[in-house]
């Protein structure tokens, strides 16, 4: 593809997890949006749900794979249904794509491989085993990677070199703290100068709100590269991870993490619009929906492009 693809205005998709909940999903323990890949009748949902970004104007969707990482999965009793999961994402992507018929690029979704919005401390080569496990399902499928949620440069560093195997670009997206840093304390400057490469396509504040986003916009447009975000509509500004809120066992219904992190019901595509022209004015290319978020935002933001 080409890298230089984010230089102009491109739109995301919106976000996956929480609008399956709102479709009707109902998960089993941690699993979240996985749950729709091991049921079958829920299958059309991820369909659905990609195909309602497609046509409100997203250029790009991401693979369901956000908890389809090993560890999830095992914690969950299914680590042995760890390659059909995550298989079954990236079939339910290109479907949806063959379904349109438009000329949409499909990213796979490598998240952190441990918790969300918490730094992996764990081996180095442990989550380069899991890095590459997920990645080497995935690759076959899609266009590019999107390192989907990181907390670390350290956690960057070690999925960049991974993907370096597939031969694919990348867009790296980092969670940002209200403190405008990455839960590891390191700032985006820092892991953009240390961390930077070739292949990749660009930065994206990943899973953070508004205000987190517009506070971060001018360190973002300084580092030459091009930049955005997927924002979440969370009513909490630094969500928590999901041990901190659903303990439901494997073989009970999940917890739905707005009942905790809560929503911002105030925010509509055209709050999101008008946001969004503002960023884009500062040089943000890159322009996507998180937690939360629906297809309504997406056909806002579409009117960017």
């Amino acid at each position: 593809m080409d890298l230089n693809f984010f230089k102009k205005i491109r739109v995301l998709d919106a976000g996956m997890g929480q609008e399956l909940l709102a479709r009707g999903l109902i998960t089993k323990g941690t699993l979240w949006s996985a749950s729709s890949l091991l049921e079958e009748k829920y299958n059309k949902l991820v369909i659905d749900t990609h195909l309602s970004s497609i046509n409100a104007g997203a250029e790009v969707i991401l693979t369901n794979t956000f908890t389809t990482r090993r560890v999830r999965m095992e914690q969950n009793q299914v680590g042995d249904l760890f390659r059909f999961a995550n298989q079954k994402a990236c079939e339910l992507a290109v479907k949806a794509k063959e379904l349109s018929k438009k000329k949409i690029l499909i990213a796979g979704s490598l998240p952190a491989q441990n918790d969300t919005y918490e730094v992996d401390n764990r081996d180095k080569n442990i989550i380069e085993k899991n890095f590459f496990d997920q990645a080497n399902i995935i690759n076959s499928y899609i266009d590019f990677f999107y390192l989907d949620v990181l907390s670390s440069g350290r956690e960057v560093e070690i999925a960049t070199n991974i993907i370096h195997k597939f031969n694919k670009p990348i867009l790296v997206g980092l969670h940002i703290k209200k403190n405008g840093k990455l839960p590891s304390g390191e700032t985006i400057t820092n892991v953009v100068k240390n961390y930077k490469d070739k292949k990749w396509l660009g930065v994206v504040a990943a899973c953070v709100s508004l205000e987190i986003i517009e506070q971060i916009t001018d360190e973002l447009k300084s580092l030459d590269i091009p930049f955005g975000f997927k924002v979440n509509l969370w009513a909490v500004e630094e969500p928590l991870p999901v041990h901190r809120f659903n303990t439901a066992g494997y073989n009970e219904v999940g917890k739905n993490p707005n009942i905790t992190l809560g929503k911002r019901e105030e925010v509509t595509g055209k709050v999101i619009f008008e946001f969004a022209k503002k960023i884009s004015k500062k040089g943000a290319t890159i322009l996507g929906g998180c937690c939360e978020t629906d297809s309504s935002h997406i056909k806002e933001l579409s009117r960017l492009k």
